[in-house]
């Protein structure tokens, strides 16, 4: 039979870029060839079947930001023939414009890679994570389809603070670590140094580490068979009823809810009839498959292995992540799932303009299936109109979310200033009858109780550790005083680098501390924190008056602080007394004069200046 058209020119360019010699090859050039054919939806369904269990390695790269984990993912894709080698392979696994603008990963992504170690084929499913700490609960959410992880450390910066916190995220999950010392080809490169580091604080043996040069590629290979040979497949058996998680999930506006999955049980395919734990709603399978990393349909997905789904799930609400998915009049026991995300930071969000509101609702509904980790309250301003309360893990990861909505759904948004959540415990019996509990949680300072109310006031904190070159701990110390922070230890990685643990209020880090602490170590100092519960606090409410009434939407809770006047008099250095007298006479009489005027209309887009001004800092 003849082949007509486009599909005879494939066959011919098939031929002419197949391999001179043997048979063809799948998992060192297909999945490439068949997206430069097909673009990333191949014609051809990839059977699954032929990876067993036992050669199947499912692992996450985890480190700080910018030690390279996205370069060593690219040489992964590369060297296994999952991507074609060009020097365009840059974040391949990075597809977010925001990512790309800002150099960071910001949304774990995962692909499929095939590989031939001593004669056997295995499947190794890569998932690459986000560094910095604001997106570490995506790194926690991976690491539940995982069985080891490679810790990637800067072989010139060595061990920082968000390396300490990855690596406790897999040791508590129990997963192997493989320790990999990467840019060794850095003029300042250090390795030696860097593997006594991780030998003396997590206590993994110097010969265990792998050198590596991610961006030249050179020992990469090293590192895909310490995969094989240092991480335990995953134990789960195809014979078991269909058991998958739902540990990650997309919205598609053509074929709605793509949920990404990891099986610990059974197999699934096209046809199927599953049922959501959480939802209980009954759903067909119209397409499963891996990444590679674009989408790439398969016959079936089965037991260790991690893919795709897409199963006509239409609302957003209905694919939750830590979800389990399991089959038809065969239900199983639900997956323990993800512990709740703990917001850090609260703004206000509104639409710039309220014929808008419908919109960005739909736009938020569809980002937070993304980031499920951002926590959504309605809320009301009478200067700004209807909007929402946020939740999030972060100001970087606020900052991303805002610059996600106008790329993505090119929705214009005002932010209020960020506050922290504080709590609040009641000693007025109408209040703890209107609230149905002694103890509440403010997530915003218009609805901060008075004083006379309250019996005392709790603010959040978190345990911080700053890893440093010694030679800034003075300034460091200071710095750290300064934010109220109390002391709790000090640790010399080695001779040249300090780790230290302080408790802070989070109040005092989640606006500027970060940029004043890489400022005062030239760039060189690293932070990373974690939740440490509440204390008591004297806390006020500081309102911004406007015609002597308070603007809700510029108050801020704050630590108790003296009132300022400005000083009129700090330049009179002795003197006659009467030149003092004449300057506080004329700030008085400003004062009058202040009063004197009449109420001043502040217009709707005066407000949005404002806000927005704050949020540039």
């Amino acid at each position: 039979m003849a082949l007509a058209g486009r599909t005879a020119l494939h066959w011919v360019w098939l031929r002419s870029t197949r391999p001179a010699a043997g048979p063809l090859s799948l998992p060192s050039w297909r999945p490439a060839l068949c997206e430069r054919l097909y673009g990333s939806r191949g014609e051809e369904k990839i059977d699954m079947s032929v990876y067993p269990v036992e050669s199947i390695r499912n692992f996450s790269i985890i480190a700080h930001v910018d030690h390279g984990k996205s370069t060593l993912a690219d040489r992964l894709l590369e060297i296994t023939g999952t991507i074609a080698k060009t020097d365009r392979n840059k974040q391949v696994l990075d597809k977010l414009q925001v990512e790309r603008e800002r150099g960071i990963t910001v949304k774990a992504q995962s692909a499929s890679l095939f590989y031939n170690h001593d004669g056997v084929n295995y499947l190794l499913n890569l998932i690459d994570t986000p560094g910095h700490v604001d997106f570490s609960y995506e790194v926690s959410r991976s690491l539940s389809a995982c069985q080891g992880v490679i810790l990637v450390v800067d072989a010139n910066e060595g061990i920082q603070a968000q390396t300490v916190a990855n690596f406790y995220l897999a040791f508590e999950a129990q997963l192997a670590v493989i320790p990999v010392v990467n840019k060794i080809d850095l003029k300042n490169a250090d390795p030696e140094r860097v593997e006594k580091q991780i030998e003396k604080l997590f206590d993994i043996p110097v010969d265990e580490c792998v050198r590596i040069s991610a961006k030249q590629g050179t020992n990469v290979e090293k590192v895909l068979q310490k995969v094989i040979e240092k991480i335990p497949p995953p134990q789960c058996n195809t014979a078991d009823p269909l058991k998958a998680l739902v540990f990650d999930s997309t919205f598609d506006h053509y074929r709605g809810v793509i949920a990404n999955i990891a099986l610990f049980g059974g197999e699934i395919e096209k046809g199927h009839k599953i049922v959501s734990a959480h939802t209980k709603k009954r759903y067909e399978v119209n397409e499963v498959g891996i990444l590679t990393p674009n989408e790439q349909p398969t016959h079936k997905l089965y037991a260790g292995q991690v893919g795709y789904l897409i199963a006509g799930m239409k609302e957003v609400t209905e694919a939750q992540i830590g979800d389990t998915l399991f089959l038809y009049k065969q239900p199983v026991e639900p997956l323990p799932g993800f512990k709740s995300a703990k917001p850090m930071v609260f703004a206000g969000m509104y639409p710039v303009d309220q014929t808008e509101y419908n919109n960005l609702k739909s736009a938020l509904e569809r980002l937070t299936l993304n980031d499920s980790s951002v926590n959504v309250h309605r809320d009301s301003s009478l200067a700004l109109g209807a909007g929402w309360r946020l939740g999030f893990l972060g100001l970087l990861h606020m900052e991303v979310f805002n610059q996600r909505l106008e790329q993505e759904y090119n929705m214009s948004v005002i932010l209020t200033a960020p506050t922290v959540p504080y709590k609040a415990v009641l000693s007025s019996a109408k209040l703890i009858k209107e609230y149905g509990k002694k103890e509440i949680t403010i997530i915003n300072p218009a609805q901060f109780p008075d004083k006379l109310s309250v019996s005392e006031y709790l603010e959040p904190t978190v345990l911080g550790t700053i890893v440093t070159p010694q030679e800034y701990i003075g300034k460091i110390i200071v710095l750290c005083q300064d934010r109220r922070a109390v002391q709790k230890d000090m640790l010399y990685i080695d001779e040249h680098r300090v780790m230290l643990k302080y408790l802070f209020p989070l109040n005092e880090i989640v606006v500027d501390f970060y940029d004043a602490l890489k400022s005062l170590s030239s760039g060189y100092a690293s932070f990373d924190y974690e939740d440490a519960g509440y204390q008591a606090a004297d806390l006020i409410k500081m309102d911004i008056l406007l015609n002597g009434n308070p603007v809700e939407e510029l108050a801020t809770i704050i630590h108790k602080l003296k009132a300022y006047r400005k000083n009129v008099v700090a330049k009179c250095y002795g003197g006659d007394i009467t030149r003092r007298m004449k300057l506080l006479k004329r700030q008085a009489e400003g004062k009058k004069l202040m009063r004197k005027i009449g109420n001043v209309e502040v217009p709707r887009d005066a407000f949005i200046r404002v806000l927005k001004r704050q949020t540039d800092k």
